[in-house]
Order: structure tokens, then sequence, then C-alpha cells
């Protein structure tokens, strides 16, 4: 522990990531979930039963998880540049994070913040490449939290107007490792609806479920991290009306960690490839998950069905 605490002391503060520390409470949830779902009598039909674990998508959740630690440091380190020159050039006051509610506009702002990202991952295809390996395993339990992105550049560009606010960049980093520590548990089947204050203002098992499903009710609803009242205000919760099918519409039947965060890029590609106009083009790109061009005597700008 003391050598841990010595390294932590010489990393500057906004590398001091505190998702670090909570990796060990992770994996030993997530092991007792495990051990949990183990002894439930397997389900005879071809879908999971709930909260199941299936090992080779579990792994490969884990090692996409380990990965993504590794990357978003490197995501950090490039932030932190720009962040600090926003914040000491540009920004027209500096907040004392002495203060408490420089820490409530950094929670607020990141939560905020998560949720507009969250959303145009879902109907901006170039991003959304990214985020769908989140969302690409079958199941939902906590080995599912870990199956995370490799390119933060989207949400580090969206986190911009809190140094120019004024916000230290260590406390936006800090702010957001607890919006990822606080979104671990909510990727779980064996916690039920919680009491109704509860399930207004926060995000919980329940909503992110909804999150997670395939099913056409529950496409594109629940974007919130730890708030949910964000979707409540901007028109888009669901609440949980049946147990989701989950992962993409379109399945990507593979365990390789690379297919899975890649698979969508290549994808995209070859849809920019194959077309003959730039607006069809800029439409691949830009355009919703599925997008495609209208066809030829129909009235419309194309269609899109959102993976």
């Amino acid at each position: 522990m003391e050598a841990i605490a010595d390294m932590w002391s010489v990393l500057p503060a906004p590398m001091r990531d505190p998702v670090l520390f909570a990796v060990p409470f992770f994996l030993l949830l997530l092991t007792l979930e495990w051990f949990a779902a183990r002894k439930l009598e397997e389900s005879e039909s071809q879908r999971a039963p709930a909260g199941a674990y299936r090992r080779d998508d579990a792994w490969a959740s884990i090692s996409m998880g380990l990965v993504s630690v590794a990357t978003t440091a490197g995501w950090k380190f490039v932030a932190l540049i720009g962040y600090a020159a926003i914040y000491t050039y540009v920004a027209p006051w500096h907040l004392s994070p002495a203060r408490w509610y420089t820490w409530v506009i950094a929670l607020v702002g990141v939560d905020l913040l998560y949720y507009c990202y969250h959303r145009i991952a879902h109907r901006v295809r170039l991003i959304w490449a990214t985020h769908q390996a989140h969302h690409s395993s079958r199941y939902f339990n906590f080995a599912t939290a870990l199956r995370q992105k490799w390119n933060n550049s989207g949400e580090i560009l969206m986190w911009i107007p809190l140094p120019l606010l004024g916000i230290p960049p260590w406390m936006v980093f800090a702010s957001f490792s607890v919006s990822l520590i606080y979104q671990f548990w909510v990727h779980t089947e064996r916690i039920d609806k919680l009491p109704r204050p509860i399930e207004f203002v926060f995000n919980t098992p329940s909503h992110h479920r909804v999150h997670h499903g395939m099913d056409p009710e529950y496409l594109d609803r629940n974007y919130g991290g730890i708030l949910i009242i964000w979707d409540r205000m901007f028109g888009t919760f669901t609440p949980e009306r049946f147990r989701p099918h989950y992962g993409l519409t379109k399945q990507v039947d593979t365990f390789n960690i690379v297919t899975l965060q890649f698979h969508e890029y290549r994808s995209m590609i070859a849809d920019v490839r194959a077309a003959t106009r730039w607006r069809d083009r800029l439409g691949y790109v830009f355009g919703p998950p599925g997008w495609r061009p209208p066809v030829a005597g129909t009235a419309g700008t194309g269609t899109a069905l959102t993976y």
C-alpha cells in the first residue's frame, strides 16, 4: 500500500484517477454477481437467464476495460494540455476547488455534458462507431460495465466548457471518474426498482437496463449518467416495462475485442467508399446509425435504423 501511495503522490493531480482505486471493488462485485448467477437454474430457451454470465463474453468485457484504462490515460494527457491552456489563458475567472459550489458545478456540469455526449453518440454514426462497443454484449451484468470504448476524443471535446468556466482541469477528470464509478453499479439485473424518489432523480439499474435494450420501445432512451432528470427534462426517458433483450440490433458474433471495437468503423468506411454522391457519404458518417440514402423517386432525406 505504501508503494501505491508513493506512486500516487508523484503523479500530477489530473492523472490521479479514482477509478484505479475502484477497480478492486468492481472485480469483487463482479465475482459475487457471477457466483449468484451460477446458482440459478439455466433457462431452456436460447435467451440467457436474468443476470447470467458467459465466460468468453465476460472476459471480452474485462479485457476491453483493461485496455480502456490505458487508452483513457493517454486521452487525458492530451486533454490536460488543452484544458490547462483554456483554463489559464481563456477562462474569465478561476473557481476555487476549496468552495463547495465549485464541486457542484463540476459534478453537475460533467453529468449534463455526459448526457449530451451520450445522446449524440447514439444519433451520429461517427460517434456511435466508438460507443457501440459498450452495447455489443447480449448480457447485462457488472462485466458489461467494464466493456468500455478506447476512443475518448468525443468526451474530451464535450468537456471543454468546464475549464472555460474556470473549473480546474483536475476537477473535470475527478468528476468524470465519479460518474464512471457510479455507472458501474447500474449494470445489473440483480437489483429491481428502487424507491420512487430515487428512481425519479437518479439513474438506476432499472433505467439503465432500458438503455441497453435493443427492443424498439427502448432504443435511444435513458442516456443519463448519474442523474436521470436530464432524460425527463429533454424527453428521452422511458420506464422499464418488461425485461429487455440486450445487444445491438445487428449483433456482432465474435468475442475478438479488436473487432468489437472497430467493426463499425470498417462498415462505415465501406459505405462511404460505395457511395457515389457526397451528400450520401456525409450521411453515412454524420447521419444516425443505420442511415441509408432515399430510394430513387421517394421524398425525404434518408432512412435510419438505430443499432
